[in-house]
């Protein structure tokens, strides 16, 4: 019997460069940046304390496009995805490891109007899934057609401060 198991990263920060939009050989876009998330404590002497972490993210396909466009250093973002870890051989015959974390769900958590940008008018709560690659034959489900008399349901999300997360 198999067991299951679990690899999801959610974080919520905000990007500590630009965005870096590229294509493979194959035309496949992808797009990297990283993230920074911060906590904050009081030790038992009731000195307050901050750490930051920093993340490396990694984006593909039309959400790679979206987080290319859109996304700026600052920005504060809401991403969902997995850890993935590579190891390479680098050009002075080291061996290398890095752990990013591949993101298939982001949402920009702030209004993005920064003076003097030229995209002041990115939409701000925008969010985008990846969508699978490929459906299995196994799966059986369907999206609904504008046909068969079902809407689209347009959601307007208020704009969302960190202080209202529970978490």
């Amino acid at each position: 019997m198999a067991t299951r198991s679990l690899n999801k990263v959610l974080l919520i920060g905000n990007l500590t460069r630009d965005p870096e939009l590229r294509y493979t050989p194959s035309g496949t876009a992808v797009c990297t940046f990283g993230l920074a998330t911060n906590r904050q404590w009081v030790t038992e002497s009731g000195e307050k304390k901050e750490d930051a972490e920093f993340h490396r993210i990694v984006a593909w396909q039309k959400l790679a496009e979206i987080c290319g466009k859109y996304l700026q250093k600052g920005r504060m973002v809401y991403i969902e995805g997995r850890l993935q870890t590579r190891s390479w051989t680098g050009q002075d015959g080291q061996q290398r490891t890095t752990t990013e974390i591949v993101i298939d769900d982001m949402k920009m958590l702030d209004s993005g109007r920064r003076e003097g940008s030229a995209d002041a008018a990115a939409p701000s709560q925008t969010p985008v899934q990846q969508k699978p690659k490929k459906q299995s034959d196994d799966d059986q489900t369907t999206q609904p057609s504008s046909d068969d008399g079902v809407q689209p349901v347009n959601d307007t999300a208020e704009d969302v401060s960190p202080d209202d997360i529970p978490f």
